[in-house]
């Protein structure tokens, strides 16, 4: 049994004393803390590496980081490509291409450059027993006779066809490989916007559309989409909540200071991520919007209290001092459950939801403790509000809107329950539809440049996201041991993967064996396949004594010959597809180099040659899985953990139930809808589930906690007169709070990230269910408790104390 320590008795009485007493001491302190997190948030910088999702003990981090040591870093490549007939027969076309080609080799930050006018030939010297690397372009060709030379022989090279060219759609392409250091620093978003100037110059010049992908560009594009969306999203945060704002009060200082407070926490959000030595990814992109959206309810519950004592008794500082402790506490619950949303993300294994629940988290408690100081030292050093500025507690559509609540609460109840359930059960039936699945650019609407472009590459080249294989022989030279029977098993492991149209043509060391077959035999076409064994034999003599281009096939296979690797380009199929086609490639690639078709057994242990399948775009989706995973137990984690606030301030399981089945139900709906509409189940749209929970949950504890205070003041009224005075008095403001909050997160709809637009729909629509959930389905539930059993449970004081003081004691400033 588990002993708490409870609350001093009179502290939000002592600490509204302590606010207004002190105010040009806070406010000064408030201003220094203020400047100093402005200097730091200048200091954000946006991640231009590529975000772990994967922990560093997972199997597929640990093969991956492997695969780097002795490969190197892959998806390291932006492709270019180009559909036109004329590049081989238009002498200037092709020039002006060799030129790009070559003042692109020349760029800062590149390391190499491939394309058709700086392509090699490989070839045998028989004097000098060796093969000789040429350049088929040594200068550009002077006249048509010497490019339809050139033509045909890049033809005759089936080694290119697929990784330069297409022969069957005509499109050729250059692909660009950067640094490591270049394509992991801001450097990469100059050169990718260099070097799109360049090419576009070609295009413009020719009347070609020129196509753009590979990690390095869709990495730069996305990149800065997410900054300048969190810019956008910040203005319409600020429009938006500043015109609402504008319409429920109908007055300046009611707009410009909780705007000031929400932007003073939106300073603090951005310092807290420099301090923390974070930087801005897609996620950490959303807290400071957030900030203002969640931040403004607070204060516009501080000012509606702070109106509707001052319109009692005509007292200001009486007000402001009522409205600290009986607000207080309900917002300091409120924002504890709305953190607790957030800050389940940080039992997760992944680095990038930890930073960004820790940062969201601290933020909505730094941005609470900002409202609850500032809103009352400001506003008892302006004047009282006047009769004009309360007409918003009584406007006419909201007080008739909560007394059909009220109406409808006491007396058709069973007309609630009888909604509730068939929406229950609808939204059951669409769960089961809900599918979960991820793509690699999924964010990106299908009109998105990028997303078209990824699509011609798929079709013309198979596609360009990296997927890698790595063959460990467990011996050195098992490469090239046994008389090659590797080779031969790793020529029906690629036509194996041939037979999956969502990859490229695989490079491997075979495809370098079979050009050394075709040069051996003088360039005939037919011999690119692999050798015989004598051949295999003849090319390796060859290969011993060349001297240029030595290390060709070092980025295939390492220097002990004990490892080698297929490389392919895959199309962005998305998580369920891929683990199909691997599901199937894994036990037919370990029979291709471990089952013995002569003997019909497996090979012994100790002969086995390791298989495995990594590279960035499989680390992508395997985290995709492993986020969904993860995210699903922070919801669970979150609906435990703000179950035990409310019983920490109810000490009731009943109430426990009755507090929780509100704000539970409209994300049984929006898991609902997301099955009718097709919205799968992926990282983003997971988000939305604990975060509104979390939220939704300070309209319970708004609600809830007023009743309490209630029910300890008013012990001469019955439980439904309690119900509708505070469905009167704090419906007001759960009016207001929802409008802010549905709006506010509407504004993640105009994102050009599609995952982004779902979350902010959903997330509106689940809050405004759930606040109406909270305003309807919850005093239902507590008129339908017994009376004796209710006023027992809320009588009751719980871990958390509420004060039922009605303010009467003023406070000397």
């Amino acid at each position: 049994m588990f002993t708490f320590v409870e609350y001093p008795t009179g502290m939000w009485s002592i600490l509204a004393k302590l606010i207004l007493r002190n105010r040009f001491i806070l406010l000064t302190a408030i201003v220094l803390i203020t400047a100093f997190m402005s200097s730091q948030a200048r200091k954000i910088r946006i991640a231009y590496s590529w975000t772990q999702v994967l922990p560093n003990d997972d199997s597929a981090t640990i093969e991956y980081d492997n695969f780097k040591k002795q490969f190197g870093q892959d998806g390291t490549v932006m492709v270019i490509g180009m559909q036109t007939d004329s590049l081989f027969t238009n002498l200037q076309e092709f020039n002006d291409w060799y030129d790009l080609t070559h003042a692109v080799k020349n760029s800062s930050g590149i390391q190499d450059v491939l394309s058709a006018a700086n392509i090699y030939n490989l070839s045998k010297n028989d004097s000098l027993g060796k093969f000789e690397f040429n350049p088929i372009l040594k200068n550009k060709p002077h006249n048509k006779h010497e490019l339809d030379s050139i033509r045909k022989l890049i033809y005759s090279l089936p080694f290119y066809d697929g990784f330069v060219l297409s022969k069957k759609t005509g499109s050729t392409i250059m692909a660009i490989t950067f640094n490591e250091q270049a394509v992991n620093s801001p450097r990469r978003v100059h050169i990718v916007d260099s070097l799109r100037t360049k090419i576009e110059d070609f295009s413009k010049k020719y009347h070609v559309s020129m196509h753009y992908s590979g990690m390095p560009y869709i990495r730069t594009i996305i990149s800065r989409k997410i900054m300048k969306e969190m810019i956008m999203f910040l203005t319409l945060a600020a429009i938006i909540t500043a015109l609402i704002l504008s319409f429920f009060f109908r007055s300046f200082f009611p707009v410009l200071f909780p705007m000031i407070v929400v932007f003073t926490g939106v300073v603090w959000s951005m310092a807290s991520i420099t301090l923390l030595g974070y930087q801005i990814t897609v996620l950490t992109s959303y807290i400071p919007p957030l900030i203002i959206v969640i931040g403004v309810p607070n204060c516009i519950l501080l000012l509606n209290k702070y109106h509707t004592e001052y319109r009692k008794h005509g007292n200001k500082m009486r007000a402001l001092a009522t409205t600290i402790k009986k607000i207080g506490i309900s917002l300091f619950l409120a924002n504890v459950t709305t953190a607790i949303g957030f800050a389940v993300f940080c039992f997760t294994r992944s680095q990038v939801l930890f930073e960004f629940g820790l940062v969201s988290s601290l933020n909505v408690m730094g941005t609470y403790i900002i409202s609850l100081i500032l809103i009352p030292i400001i506003f008892s050093l302006l004047p009282p509000p006047k009769d004009k500025h309360m007409h918003h507690l009584e406007r006419k559509l909201i007080v008739s809107f909560l007394g059909w609540v009220d109406k409808y609460t006491q007396k058709n109840r069973r007309i609630i329950y009888g909604i509730t359930t068939l929406l229950v059960l609808i939204s059951v039936y669409g769960m089961t539809r809900i599918k979960a699945i991820g793509y690699i650019v999924d964010d990106l609407p299908k009109t998105d440049p990028v997303y078209e472009d990824m699509r011609y590459f798929e079709s013309h080249f198979g596609g360009v996201l990296p997927f890698e294989i790595k063959i460990d022989t467990r011996k050195p030279n098992g490469v090239f041991a046994n008389e090659g029977k590797t080779l031969y098993k790793l020529e029906r492991l690629e036509k194996l993967l041939k037979q999956y149209p969502i990859f490229s043509r695989p490079l491997s060391v075979l495809e370098g064996i079979k050009f050394a077959n075709q040069a051996v035999h003088d360039g005939e076409a037919k011999y690119f396949l692999l050798p015989t064994l004598s051949d295999l034999q003849s090319i390796s003599q060859y290969s011993k004594e060349a001297k240029q281009k030595q290390n060709v096939f070092k980025a295939f296979i390492d220097s002990t010959k004990q490892y080698t690797r297929v490389d392919i380009q895959m199309a962005d199929v998305g998580s369920v597809k891929m683990k199909e086609v691997l599901d199937e490639i894994r036990p037919r690639a370990d029979s291709i180099f471990n089952y013995s078709a002569a003997n019909k057994a497996w090979l012994p242990a100790d002969q086995r040659t390791d298989i495995s399948f990594t590279g960035s775009c499989l680390i992508f989706l395997r985290g995709n899985d492993f986020l969904v995973g993860n995210l699903i137990e922070s919801v669970i984690l979150a609906v435990v953990l703000i179950a035990i606030i409310m019983f920490m301030l109810f000490m009731s399981p009943r109430m426990v139930i009755i507090a929780t089945l509100p704000s539970l139900i409209p994300l049984l709906i929006t898991l609902g809808l997301m099955g009718f509409f097709n919205i799968h189940l992926k990282p983003s749209t997971i988000l939305i589930f604990s975060i509104a929970f979390g939220i939704s949950s300070d309209g319970t504890l708004y609600f809830l906690t007023k009743y309490k205070q209630e029910i300890k003041h008013f012990k001469n009224l019955n439980i439904s007169e309690i119900v509708s005075l505070v469905i009167r008095e704090t419906g007001v403001s759960m009016v207001y709070t929802a409008i802010i909050l549905a709006c506010g997160f509407m504004i993640f709809s105009f994102s050009g990230f599609e995952g982004t637009r779902a979350l902010g729909i959903l997330i509106s629509v689940t809050l405004l269910m759930a606040y109406c959930s909270n305003l309807i389905l919850l005093p239902s539930f507590m008129l339908a408790m017994e009376q004796r059993i209710l006023r027992k449970s809320m009588a009751e004081e719980g871990i958390i104390e509420i004060e039922d003081t009605d303010g009467d004691d003023a406070v000397d400033v």
